[in-house]
């Protein structure tokens, strides 16, 4: 295959940005969307150019870390795939592909295609987490009956990765299909139940600071998930964020 790359380079965060075109040949429609760029990397390179910066590391679809919007789409044109999962036979010879990072102002560009996600790690700072706070004997969690479909709700949330697809598709850059789904998981289960107000409280709080737009319930969040977390998860946080308000001491 023979594609032209329009491909968003910027040197930093103070940088304006432009795109630049380049033109790959001989690209095996089994290739990953990434080793295509690894092949074009190589091209810059003996060229005596500056290889794009990109983020990546499992290449398996679990870290979440291949964060490109590929032709005005989170991951490229596959549903439920991450960019590393998304293969070269997915485009046509002679396309045109343009290749630009996430672009939220929670999500400041470090260089290229790679973005800063650390607002991300300091939701989950705020109480993504349960607190082991007890007095004699733990009690082991696979000793706690919970029923069946509860249990697949809390892993199925709990399989969100924290690619940042959601806030990139949201038109106002919302991170509440990434932070319900964080709630939810623990939400869900006995262990979460002590600290489930004072959790859904600090992390909207933190979203919020972060600068991270509002839902705008058109659903392209869900949509553009690579591990299809649901809607029903934003529906249960704004619920139980409304009744932590209420009842908070």
């Amino acid at each position: 295959m023979d594609l032209t790359l329009k491909v968003w380079r910027q040197d930093g965060p103070a940088d304006k940005g432009r795109i630049e075109t380049y033109h790959v040949s001989d690209v095996s429609p089994d290739m990953s969307f990434l080793e295509m760029i690894d092949m074009l990397n190589d091209q810059i390179i003996r060229a005596g150019g500056d290889p794009i910066a990109f983020d990546h590391d499992c290449r398996e679809g679990i870290c979440g870390m291949c964060s490109m919007f590929i032709n005005g789409e989170a991951h490229g044109p596959n549903r439920g795939v991450t960019t590393c999962q998304l293969h070269m036979r997915s485009f046509e010879d002679g396309d045109t592909i343009t290749i630009e990072p996430w672009r939220a102002s929670a999500f400041p560009v470090v260089k290229d295609l790679a973005v800063d996600r650390s607002a991300f790690d300091r939701v989950i700072q705020a109480g993504g987490y349960i607190s082991v706070n007890t007095s004699g004997e733990t009690l082991d969690a696979n000793a706690i009956p919970i029923p069946k479909a509860q249990a697949d709700d809390a892993f199925n949330a709990a399989t969100c990765i924290g690619c940042g697809a959601c806030v990139a598709t949201c038109k106002n850059a919302s991170a509440m299909l990434f932070v319900s789904a964080k709630v939810s998981q623990f939400a869900l289960l006995p262990q979460g139940q002590p600290e489930r107000e004072l959790r859904v409280q600090r992390m909207v709080d933190q979203m919020d600071k972060e600068g991270f737009g509002n839902c705008t319930n058109t659903g392209a969040c869900s949509v553009e998930c690579p591990k299809g977390i649901d809607l029903v998860n934003i529906a249960r946080m704004n619920r139980d964020f409304l009744k932590s308000s209420i009842t908070e001491e």
